[in-house]
């Protein structure tokens, strides 16, 4: 891990809650917040729904994979990862020597936070199913590379990056 390592990554399905969180917890701690899926919309100059739809999921997933690691070398604050990034096998790589906390949001509140989810290139032909599907996927690999697990159902985002800051600190402590 280089000098410049985030001091928290943000990991978890849509709707968890990694910017709003992520941006308190950059507040808090006075250090910067980066997400890598805006990194990836200034870096393509287009939304991530234009990606998908013009160029496939694979060019976006190569796209994200760059991202991260750039992002994990160089950004010392609170960075968030876009949820379907834990897919990369060399992303998981990356991401072991890192503190990373999975954000766990259930189907419900997920479904709530995201809406219809019109911007959202996954979720095309029925929000709940889709995020039941994503959420059954990917969090296996959100619990394997957490080092902290928060819940965030019927939570508020400052009480989550409290709980994150507080259980970080104990973790630091012990």
């Amino acid at each position: 891990m280089s000098a410049t390592a985030p001091r928290v990554v943000l990991i978890g399905s849509m709707g968890a809650g990694k910017t709003t969180v992520g941006e308190l917890l950059a507040e808090r701690w006075g250090v910067a917040f980066r997400d890598t899926d805006a990194d990836v919309v200034a870096t393509e100059g287009r939304s991530i729904a234009d990606i998908f739809v013009e160029d496939g999921e694979a060019h976006f997933r190569a796209l994200e994979r760059a991202a991260v690691r750039t992002a994990l070398e160089e950004h010392a604050g609170v960075l968030a990862l876009g949820g379907g990034a834990v897919l990369d096998p060399d992303t998981r790589a990356l991401l072991t020597d890192h503190t990373v906390v999975f954000l766990q949001v259930g189907l419900a509140d997920a479904v709530k936070r995201v809406g219809l989810g019109t911007s959202r290139p996954l979720l095309l032909g029925g929000v709940r199913s889709r995020i039941k599907t994503l959420l059954d996927e990917r969090t296996p690999l959100y619990t394997e590379l957490a080092t902290l697990v928060v819940p965030t159902d019927g939570r508020a985002p400052a009480e989550v990056a409290a709980t994150i800051e507080a259980r970080l600190e104990e973790d630091a402590r012990a």
